[in-house]
C-alpha cells in the first residue's frame, strides 16, 4: 500500500451520486431523475455546436468575453463582474478554494445541494449543516449557526431537491445580518423557472459579500456542455479568476451557451410548458394522496407515507422503465424527486403512481 496520503478531509468526502439514467434490460427509459430539459437544447444552440466543429483545432479564448457580454446584456449586469465555469459547480468550487480552508466553517442547509459539503471538504474546511423548516431554508437557523469561523453560507434558491424557495425579503434579511467576514452564495440554478426572479442579482449589487451563481444546464438544456456563471463584486471576481484554469470552457461550450441566450423564443416555450405541466403533475399526484409543495423549479418533490412506500413506488416505476430520484441522502427518505418531463412523460408517471397507490391500497 502506498505511503502517500491525501490532505485531511479528502477521504471524508462522500462521492456525488448523479441521477440514474439506465435500467438493466430496458432499451428506452423515461429519465426523470436529473432535472434535465425534456425538450433538449434549442435549435440555435444545436446549430452553434455544429458550426463549432470546423474550429475544434483552435483554443478557446481565456476570458470568455463574448459570453460574458451576452450574459450581461440579457440580465442587465456588468460583464466585468461575471465569471464563467464548467457548470455553476465549478464556480462554487472557486469560491470555496479561494475563501475557505482548514479551521474555517461552511454552512449549508439540510436539504441543500449535496455538492456543498463536498466542496467544503475539498478546500479543507468543515461543513456545517443547518436545519430547514418544512423543507424551506430557515434564515434564523442559519444566522444562529454563524460563528467567527464561518466563511461561506451556501443557499440554493429555489431549492433542490425541495423545489421550494424563500422570499426576496428573507434573502435580504439574511444578507443584511451576516457578518462582513462571511460570504453568502446564492445558487440560482433554477432561477429561470420563477417569473420575475433575478436570482439575487440586486442583492449582489447592494452587498459586497454576496455572490450569485447560475447555470445553462437546466432551462437552456445544456447539461452536457457544462456551462455556468457567477456574478459578484469586482474584488471577488478578481480573486476567483486567479484560481480559474485559463481554458476551463471549450470553444463548443462557449458557442452553445451564447447561442442559447439568443434563443428567447425557445426559452419562453420551455418556461411555459414547465409551468403548465408541473401544476398538472402535482394535482394528479395529489388526487391519489401523493402530495408536494408548490414547485418553483422543473421538478416536484413527491411525498409518501414513509420511506418504505417511497422506495416501493420507485421500484414499481423502474419495472415500467421510469427513472426518478430517491432523496434519502438529502434527509428526505419518504420522498421521490420527479423531473417535470414533456406531456407524455408526465402522463405516464402520473398514471404509474396512481396504479401503484391503487395496488398498495
Amino acid at each position: 500500500m502506498t505511503k502517500i496520503t491525501p490532505q485531511p478531509g479528502i477521504m471524508d468526502i462522500a462521492l456525488y451520486q448523479g441521477g440514474q439514467s439506465k435500467l438493466s434490460g430496458v432499451a428506452h427509459v423515461i429519465k426523470l431523475s436529473s432535472n434535465e430539459n425534456p425538450f433538449g437544447p434549442g435549435p440555435k444552440a444545436i446549430a452553434a455546436v455544429r458550426d463549432s466543429a470546423a474550429n475544434l483545432h483552435r483554443y478557446p479564448n481565456t476570458d470568455h468575453a463574448s459570453l460574458r457580454e451576452a450574459i450581461g446584456a440579457r440580465h442587465g449586469l456588468d460583464p466585468a463582474r461575471i465569471i464563467c465555469g464548467v457548470g455553476s459547480d465549478e464556480v462554487l468550487q472557486f469560491v470555496a478554494q479561494a475563501y475557505a480552508g482548514p479551521g474555517d466553517e461552511v454552512i449549508y442547509t439540510e436539504h441543500g445541494f449535496s455538492m456543498y459539503p463536498i466542496i467544503a471538504r475539498m478546500a479543507g474546511a468543515t461543513p456545517v449543516m443547518v436545519a430547514e423548516r418544512e423543507r424551506k431554508v430557515d434564515v434564523d437557523a442559519i444566522l444562529a449557526a454563524v460563528t467567527a469561523q464561518t466563511k461561506i453560507v451556501f443557499v440554493t434558491n429555489p431549492g433542490n431537491p425541495t423545489s421550494t424557495m424563500i422570499s426576496e425579503p428573507e434573502l435580504e434579511r439574511l444578507a443584511d445580518h451576516l457578518p462582513d467576514h462571511c460570504l453568502l452564495v446564492l445558487d440560482g440554478a433554477y432561477a429561470e423557472f420563477v417569473d420575475g426572479f433575478d436570482g439575487g442579482a440586486a442583492l449582489v449589487d447592494r452587498y459586497p459579500n454576496v455572490i450569485m451563481t447560475r447555470t445553462f444546464s437546466k432551462i437552456y438544456g445544456l447539461g452536457g456542455m457544462r456551462v455556468g456563471w457567477g456574478y459578484a463584486s469586482q474584488d471577488i471576481i478578481d480573486v476567483l479568476n486567479r484560481v480559474r484554469q485559463p481554458f476551463n470552457l471549450s470553444l463548443t461550450a462557449l458557442a452553445a451557451a451564447e447561442a442559447a441566450l439568443e434563443d428567447q423564443e425557445f426559452l419562453t416555450f420551455c418556461q411555459s410548458e414547465n409551468a403548465r405541466l408541473r401544476v398538472w403533475l402535482a394535482e394528479e399526484l395529489g388526487k391519489v394522496g401523493v402530495h408536494s409543495d408548490p414547485s418553483c423549479t422543473n421538478f416536484i418533490l413527491a411525498r409518501f407515507a414513509d420511506q418504505a412506500e417511497a422506495e416501493a413506488c420507485d421500484d414499481y416505476l423502474k419495472t415500467l422503465g421510469i427513472i426518478v430520484r430517491r432523496v434519502a441522502g438529502y434527509n428526505l427518505p419518504n420522498a421521490l424527486r420527479i423531473t417535470v418531463g414533456d406531456e407524455e412523460a408526465c402522463r405516464r408517471v402520473a398514471k404509474a403512481i396512481a396504479e401503484f397507490k391503487e395496488g398498495a391500497a
